[in-house]
């Protein structure tokens, strides 16, 4: 019973100490703190210049996955109807956003640089349906600007595949 009475009054000890300091609040709808340069937010599907998708459908992201949260569907390009730069496309392309653990593996996995996570963190939705990104979704442009902090802030290496393509 003694040993209890010092615990308490050490208890509101820290306590005291931290009423009568500033508090420490965020600002956050209005001001968006930058991420840090290798920060892996939402996924994008990228395309070439000539507007051919980048994507050719191999799956390889799929199955590098390790929450299995990836989709993809092949079909063969044909001379009319001309998708991706390859002999096939991903017809169906979809990534479960409430599975997606943002390890980034898919973006190491693929061979054409087709998939990559940019750094908007702002994904949250209402409803569970939403979560899942069709490939209209992941091709379309971002819709926010995330202010990226400087990289030698933060002695951000360049990575090795990326230094030497």
């Amino acid at each position: 019973m003694s040993f209890v009475v010092p615990n308490t009054l050490k208890g509101f000890g820290v306590t005291l100490k931290q009423v009568f300091k500033k508090p420490i609040t965020q600002q956050y709808p209005e001001y968006k703190r930058p991420v840090y340069p290798r920060y892996r937010g939402r996924h994008r599907l990228n395309v070439h210049e000539n507007g051919l998708e980048k994507c050719v459908g191999c799956s390889l992201c799929a199955a590098a996955c390790p929450a299995d949260c990836i989709r993809v569907v092949a079909a063969e390009n044909t001379p009319t109807n001309r998708v991706s730069a390859g002999e096939r496309y991903a017809r169906i392309y979809e990534i479960n956003m409430s599975r997606c653990i943002f390890c980034g593996y898919c973006e190491l996995a693929c061979p054409f640089d087709a998939i990559t996570l940019g750094n908007d963190f702002e994904i949250s939705e209402y409803n569970r349906d939403d979560l899942i990104y069709t490939k209209d979704m992941l091709l379309a442009p971002p819709i926010k600007r995330v202010p990226v902090a400087d990289a030698d802030l933060y002695d951000t290496p360049i990575p090795y595949y990326k230094e030497h393509s």
